[in-house]
């Protein structure tokens, strides 16, 4: 168990390495074929402390920038995360068992992944397989399978070199020729890419106007975030004017570029009225407004230049302990950097897309991105531009930023869509929809980036059947691990 157990616990850490900022993916399947080998044999409590170890490998390492918050939260999620890989040990151990197994296993990843990226509290996306396929030619694959099913071929190829490597005889010859084909066919979107096709154009100019201070703390000068974004906006119309920039159609402001609640504070509402005013076109602010006295709400919102505040949309997944702390009421949560919540953040339940100067535009707010439901639902309504609001100042001098525009850029090539990313302080971007970055800002910069982007409004198989992907592969799961519990019951039966 000890050898089995550091050997999961250094391909966690070599998972990790598949991600940003080392971002080597051709050590991601190796790794996971690690894990299934390292956990083949055992019942499912050994299973369970593999899994345990594997995760904490991979977690505290590909987790390490949460420390920018605080130490025991980077701790506690990695240990928290690390649980999933647990109970996916104590799965693998008894699916293996069975015939076919590879396919079990993999269902079972894919389930796991699932899960904890939805629960508890909207739970975490972070360290999903297709998270790590950028700039590779399984990325490819993503319009025509979605992320879920990127993360299934990818678990599914790992199961079967696992095979591969277990099997002997004649055996190995079918495991080497079935995952020969997998990998065939994982690569072949890459020789027919997705080529969505543009129905019109927009100009987009995005912000992003630079945190005042240590550059980590929006409410460090959170009057001066939004100053700075005026500032550079009402410089870009100076220029607009001067003929030496395009008049965008809209103009993308950042998460937090309003710290405060511009309904309510007259100097922040008198700053987005004196940039719109300027530029004479709308500007998708990121504010923070108020809902009562104990809630708030992470709004993107259009700033027309002529009726002012417009249409709305409301993050979905607010991050739990950092924007709200569940279950208030019962806990006393008063103490360390809890303190600074002083109200919850409240989750937005909205699915349409905004329009903006006349464009379909699906808004991800800051973690968002990492989430497939509220991007889905925008894209399969209309959506032909997807937009991202983000701050991530709080992690600017973290690897966050990377493995979060990483994440962006793949978002862009599975919803075949331009994407305009504004941060407050990094990163910002424009990318096109096979995820090449056309622009972007240094962090710790102000900058604006004025770029002409395609729309498209044909939806790519990837996105409509990345949900079904999901429901079959945990379909797959339960009743293999029931008709295993049933195999296992009736052999101790027969025993006894």
């Amino acid at each position: 168990m000890l050898t089995r157990s550091l050997l999961a616990l250094v391909a966690g850490v070599v998972l990790s390495l598949a991600f940003e900022p080392v971002a080597v993916p051709v050590l991601l399947v190796p790794a996971v074929t690690t894990f299934f080998l390292a956990v083949r044999g055992l019942r499912g409590r050994g299973g369970a402390l593999v899994g345990l170890a594997f995760g904490l490998g991979f977690f505290v390492v590909h987790l390490w920038w949460l420390r920018s918050v605080a130490t025991a939260a980077w701790i506690g999620l990695a240990v928290a995360e690390a649980l999933f890989f647990a109970l996916l040990g104590a799965a693998v151990a008894v699916l293996v068992r069975r015939r076919f197994w590879p396919l079990w296993v993999a269902g079972a990843w894919v389930t796991v992944e699932i899960w904890r990226s939805s629960w508890p509290f909207s739970g975490l996306p972070w360290g999903r397989l297709a998270f790590a396929t950028v700039d590779t030619p399984v990325a490819d694959a993503l319009p025509y399978v979605g992320m879920v099913g990127v993360s299934a071929l990818l678990a599914l190829l790992s199961a079967l070199l696992a095979w591969v490597v277990v099997a002997r005889g004649r055996d190995r010859w079918v495991a080497l020729g079935v995952t020969g084909a997998l990998a065939v066919l994982t690569l072949l979107p890459a020789l027919a890419p997705y080529q969505p096709v543009e129905t019109g154009e927009a100009t987009v100019a995005v912000v992003q106007g630079d945190v005042p201070g240590p550059g980590n703390d929006i409410l460090y000068d959170s009057d001066g975030v939004t100053e700075n974004h005026v500032d550079a906006t009402v410089e870009l119309a100076a220029a607009v004017e001067a003929g030496e920039q395009e008049r965008p159609d809209f103009v993308l402001w950042p998460e937090n570029s309003t710290a405060r609640d511009p309904f309510g504070t007259d100097v922040i509402g008198e700053g987005i009225r004196e940039a719109t005013a300027a530029i004479g076109v709308p500007v998708l602010v990121g504010a923070i407004v108020d809902a009562g006295e104990d809630h708030v709400l992470n709004q993107g919102i259009v700033w027309d230049p002529e009726t002012g505040a417009g249409d709305r949309f409301t993050k979905r997944h607010p991050v739990p302990y950092g924007e709200y702390i569940p279950f208030r009421r019962y806990l006393d949560m008063n103490f360390g950097e809890l303190a600074r919540i002083r109200r919850d953040m409240l989750s937005g339940t909205r699915v349409e897309p905004l329009e903006v100067a006349g464009v379909q535009v699906a808004d991800a707010i800051c973690f968002d991105i990492a989430y497939d439901d509220g991007i889905q639902d925008q894209l399969t309504r209309g959506a032909e531009l997807l937009v991202v609001q983000t701050s991530n100042a709080t992690f600017i001098e973290t690897d966050q930023i990377d493995q979060q525009f990483a994440i962006t850029r793949l978002r862009a090539i599975e919803a075949g869509r331009w994407v305009a990313v504004a941060s407050t302080n990094g990163v910002s971007g424009v990318i096109a929809p096979d995820g090449e970055v056309v622009a972007t800002a240094d962090p710790r910069s102000t900058a604006v980036l004025v770029e002409k982007v395609g729309l498209v409004d044909d939806v790519t198989p990837g996105t409509r059947v990345g949900a079904w992907v999901a429901r079959v592969c945990v379909l797959v799961t339960l009743v293999a691990l029931l008709a295993g519990a049933l195999t296992y019951r009736r052999s101790v039966r027969h025993t006894a």
